[in-house]
């Protein structure tokens, strides 16, 4: 990003992320009496999980037609992340880049729905059988009385030096390109910001705690934010 700033780059810059709003989600101070007999009443709990995920920049707010609301189907899950899978998201992506009006650059997380490889090596876990079956498809040559270790190693010289990512490519072959955070820094992905002033309008107006007002304050809040935000 650095280096796109010093070069003068004037693509805009497109941030995606997602998130998540709890059904039961409230203002972490309200007004009670000290019997707990009178003021604003929380039911214990989470409650049933939105799933949020959306895409914007400084030049175009959040772009329009992006907006992807869905309820969390993992009940007993703690990690919104289990509810978005890679299908799903890739069919988001490639929608949401056709929306684009200009060549952009992306910025994105490490999430494992976003890091399908271009080609998907076996895992280290993976059987025997399931490694030969892939370097059949790769029109590689093995003996049948190879080890599983002697055909990983195969596997292994055939790996590039750098990961080729599918939605990197995508974007690529759309004029687009992506950069990738660091693990476990999403401190640089200023969406944060807006995801902490969604959640704080849902809070400051949820009073009924159902599921169906939680869905229409977010929806409210999301379409409330500006280019200025």
């Amino acid at each position: 990003m650095c280096t796109l700033r010093q070069n003068e780059d004037t693509r805009p810059v497109v941030y995606l992320d997602e998130t998540w709003v709890n059904q039961n989600h409230s203002r972490s101070h309200i007004w009670q009496n000290n019997e707990e007999t009178e003021g604003f009443k929380i039911p214990t709990g989470k409650g049933g999980r939105l799933i949020i995920t959306h895409a914007g920049s400084s030049r175009f707010g959040f772009i329009e037609g992006s907006k992807f609301v869905f309820k969390c189907r993992a009940r007993n899950s703690t990690d919104y992340h289990s509810s978005m899978n890679s299908d799903v998201f890739k069919k988001w992506f490639v929608d949401m880049l056709k929306l684009l009006p200009e060549p952009c650059v992306i910025v994105i997380d490490n999430a494992p729905y976003y890091s399908m490889l271009v080609n998907n090596y076996p895992k280290c876990n993976a059987r025997k059988a399931e490694v030969q079956e892939w370097l059949k498809n790769q029109n590689i040559n093995f003996l049948p009385l190879e080890t599983l270790a002697e055909l990983r190693e195969r596997v292994n010289l055939l790996k590039p030096t750098f990961k080729k990512y599918e939605l990197d490519e995508i974007a690529s072959s759309m004029g687009h390109e992506v950069v990738r955070l660091p693990p476990y820094h999403c401190q640089y992905n200023p969406i944060e910001l807006i995801w902490a002033q969604v959640k704080g309008e849902v809070a400051k107006k949820n009073s009924t705690f159902k599921m169906v007002d939680v869905e229409r304050l977010t929806h409210e809040a999301l379409d409330l934010v500006s280019k200025s935000d």
